[in-house]
């Protein structure tokens, strides 16, 4: 029997939480109640017959199963089991199993029967079964649909009275989409009912008016909350002005939503209190959690579990709250007094205390909210969670992010990728890494960090203000359609200063500017000429500086020199202003300095950019075996040219050696000439530092190049026959821990080791991201020409970051790989070294059937 699994929660189509996990012997009385809840139809659709009740022999089979050949899964909401799946392998080594699963009257129709089909089909394929059959009454719609809606490739056949299915359970794009389509659907239902509740329940409000529940209690009263509020006291029948009642379900009303302020210990009591009114959600804005210790850490646990068997998420614990701004909703379950005006920008905030400062500032800028989450200790509800709403929330056009942590960076890259291309994403995230990413302590530097970012479609910044620069310009004005500027002003010395911000953000200032009207200029020359930049062919955005003249330069003190704003914005070109005197109107993004609208404007130019390039694909690679990759990984150890191999990657034999005469016989086994190299992987390549000879033609010279290195490098060497010269290149792949595995390429050589002079992409590579790799580093002229030189071959380039892309995806257990040297040459290529560092499977939460 194989190790049991951990029970894992799932999302069902309406946004609740169900528990999976295996079936155990002691399931017998749970399936027995289950049996007895379905209905007669339900009975005959699953078994054919009748079947009022399960006998002993067959309860005994079903709860006794060996989770290889024969494997069950059972759902539960709260303690009791509403459905189960099973599969079972028609005969010993068979690669086909039966599937069949059958669910409660009460839990149909809400996704449970292809959780349960994903479930199955992933145990199912780490024993060697690649297909499912079964076997499906015509009558049973609803199940035919669960097969035929998942994207596989299903064969029909009507015998009997029965319709007999027959399927592959490999994992295709067809599949994946269906899943990931099911992923966002469930992810964004459970937070728009946390969102848009039709009551909710305050847990912790004193009849004082003291404390963090009595200024949540104020704070949704206050706000104009739509739907229904219930202070749960103990004992008081009223509080803050509004009854009270011992226990949510006692007021007899509709209650989505806990907000709960109360002591740790006193959490379990409000989850079963909430469950009970029919909860959907918990808002745990309560500390003493995870972030106090140990003891923290195991009742946070203990409250998301009794969260997730009734069916609710949770935001938090030790969290700000969550708020809604659609005026249909009007909630401030915060702990803020004033949130920012309703907009079309969605907040998320890991932090409480950093949340408050974002709204205040957002306010004070006019930044419009939509919606606003905090999560805290992200115990369940995160940022991912939020971009699958706001993707299809029509009220909210801008998404920005506070993020201290990743806790699933793939899925992140993966959502950002698709919903980067309808909606902005902004973040504010460390770029700040461990020690020792990496084989050998290599670990990206911000630039690195920041690239990964861009890849995804993601506009990193560094600071609130910035985070709140770049929100305003995406809320209030359209995207550039390139990168020139126009800067227009009244001062030589602003104008000036905007020129070397574009300069310094990669900006190109647009030909004929920047414009000075001078100090003299009237508003309305000053309004002509920002009117003529706008409709400029030549300009994609304009940068409007505008500084106070002297007293007694302007005929009219009294002229508006900010009216001309709005109607050069109208153009559909964007418009940034730094205006030291005046008030900018509503709609322009107006900053402090130019400093700040040249780099909010340069961010927002590098998005534009990304959407006008494809997002690429993920092609078909010949000569790839996954299975045979993971042979390659075997228990004691890699075999660094066995695993590269299943992946169509092929290393220049090398022979290893103690002394000159083994290498003599090496070198005649791999024909003259031949190359020795020092045996240390940080050797190998070091030519200047006299560790590698080249180009040794008979035993004399290969004999005296070993006596001069193995004094200086050691006995250890390693011989090579001699290839046709090329440009050095270096590829790598390392885990992050913010993005997972990623792919790094540069050229070879100390110099641009010491520069860091690397570029990055996280796995899985698309053609583009591999093309970006190739074309990205600085030192990549070498590789076109340079000089004279003849360009490389760049495509077989692109083939091999595609081929270690793939690897780092479908190989967990490969923790780091560094192929240096990769001569490449107009021919082709030739990878001279591989080194490859496997442990364990590392987590890859973004992989397999769907789960929080």
């Amino acid at each position: 029997m194989t190790t049991v699994e951990q029970p894992v929660d799932v999302l069902l189509s309406d946004g609740t939480t169900v528990q999976l996990r295996q079936i155990r012997p002691d399931d017998g009385p749970g399936i027995v109640a289950m049996h007895a809840r379905f209905s007669e139809r339900t009975r005959y659709l699953r078994y054919f017959s009748p079947y009022p009740r399960i006998p002993d022999r067959d309860l005994h089979r079903f709860v006794n199963v060996d989770h290889r050949d024969r494997e069950a899964f059972v759902v539960l909401a709260g303690e009791r089991i509403v459905a189960v799946g099973r599969y079972e392998r028609l005969g010993p080594g068979s690669p086909e199993a039966e599937v069949a699963f059958v669910v409660e009257d009460a839990y149909q129709g809400r996704g449970i029967g292809s959780v349960l089909l994903e479930h199955l089909a992933d145990a199912a394929r780490r024993f060697g079964i690649v297909h499912f059959v079964a076997e499906v009454l015509p009558a049973n719609g609803a199940m035919l649909r669960v097969f035929s809606d998942f994207g596989y490739q299903v064969q029909r056949q009507y015998a009997d009275g029965v319709v007999h299915l027959s399927f592959p359970i490999a994992p295709t794009e067809a599949t994946l989409a269906v899943q990931r389509g099911r992923e966002h659907r469930t992810e964004a239902r459970s937070i728009a009912r946390l969102l848009a509740p039709r009551g909710i329940a305050v847990y912790g409000a004193s009849t004082t008016g003291q404390g963090v529940g009595a200024a949540l209690l104020g704070h949704l009263r206050d706000g104009g909350f739509t739907g229904a509020i219930v202070p749960v006291h103990p004992t008081a029948a009223a509080v803050a002005g509004l009854p009270a009642y011992p226990s949510a379900a006692d007021a007899g009303l509709d209650i989505d939503l806990a907000v709960v302020a109360v002591a740790p210990e006193a959490a379990a009591e409000v989850v079963a209190d909430a469950a009970r009114a029919g909860a959907h959600g918990l808002v745990v804005i309560s500390a003493g959690f995870a972030e106090s210790g140990s003891a923290g850490a195991a009742a946070q646990r203990v409250l998301v579990r009794a969260a997730h068997l009734a069916g609710m998420r949770v935001v938090g614990p030790n969290c700000l709250g969550i708020a809604n701004t659609d005026p249909a909703v009007r909630l401030n379950a915060t702990l803020a007094p004033v949130l920012p005006a309703p907009g079309r920008v969605g907040i998320f905030s890991q932090s409480g205390a950093f949340g408050v400062a974002l709204l205040a500032e957002a306010s004070r800028r006019g930044l419009g909210l939509s919606s606003f989450v905090s999560a805290g200790n992200r115990a369940d509800v995160s940022g991912n969670d939020l971009l699958q709403y706001w993707q299809d929330d029509p009220g909210t056009d801008v998404i920005t992010l506070y993020l201290e942590t990743f806790g699933n960076p793939r899925k992140f890259a993966r959502l950002a990728r698709r919903i980067g291309r309808r909606k902005p994403i902004v973040a504010l995230a460390t770029l700040a890494r461990p020690p020792g990413v990496g084989d050998g302590g290599t670990a990206l530097d911000a630039a690195a960090v920041s690239a990964l970012f861009a890849q995804s479609g993601v506009i990193r910044v560094d600071t609130v203000s910035e985070l709140l620069d770049v929100g305003v310009l995406l809320a209030h004005q359209p995207l550039p359609a390139g990168r020139r500027v126009a800067v227009v002003g009244n001062s030589s010395a602003l104008a000036g200063l905007a020129a070397t911000a574009c300069a310094a953000q990669g900006l190109t200032v647009a030909d004929g500017y920047p414009h000075d009207v001078g100090p003299r200029a009237g508003a309305a020359e000053y309004a002509a000429a920002l009117a003529a930049s706008a409709v400029d062919e030549r300009v994609d955005a304009v940068v409007a500086v505008f500084a106070p003249p002297l007293p007694g330069q302007l005929t009219d003190p009294e002229a508006d020199f900010t009216a001309a704003l709005p109607d050069a914005a109208t153009v559909g070109k964007p418009v940034v202003a730094t205006f030291l005197a005046g008030r900018v109107p509503a709609g322009v993004p107006a900053y402090p300095s130019v400093e700040e609208a040249v780099r909010a404007l340069a961010r927002v130019t590098t998005y534009a950019d990304w959407l006008r390039r494809p997002p690429g694909v993920l092609p078909e690679l010949d000569r790839m075996d996954r299975a045979a990759g993971q042979a390659a990984l075997r228990a004691d150890g890699a075999d660094p040219a066995g695993l590269l191999r299943a992946y169509g990657i092929d290393v220049v034999e090398s022979a290893p050696a103690r002394s000159a005469d083994e290498a003599v016989a090496a070198a005649e086994k791999l024909g003259w000439p031949v190359a020795l190299k020092a045996a240390a992987s940080g050797l190998r390549h070091r030519l200047d530092l006299g560790a590698v000879r080249l180009d040794l033609t008979d035993p004399a010279a290969l004999r005296r190049a070993y006596v001069e290195m193995a004094p200086v490098f050691g006995t250890d060497v390693l011989v090579q026959p001699m290839l046709p010269p090329g440009v050095a290149c270096v590829v790598e792949l390392v885990e992050d821990p913010a993005f997972g595995p990623v792919v790094g390429f540069g050229l070879g050589g100390v110099a641009t080791e010491l520069l860091g002079d690397r570029a990055w992409r996280a796995v899985p590579l698309t053609d583009r991201d591999a093309a970006e790799l190739v074309d990205e580093p600085r030192a990549t002229p070498l590789l076109r020409g340079h000089r004279g030189a003849v360009p490389v071959d760049r495509a077989a380039l692109v083939d091999l970051l595609l081929r270690v892309g793939r690897l780092a995806d479908e190989q967990p257990r490969v923790r780091s790989l560094t192929l240096n040297p990769v001569l490449a040459r107009p021919d082709g290529i030739s990878v001279l070294h591989a080194t490859v560092r496997a442990g364990l499977e590392a987590p890859r939460p973004d992989t397999g059937p769907r789960r929080l």
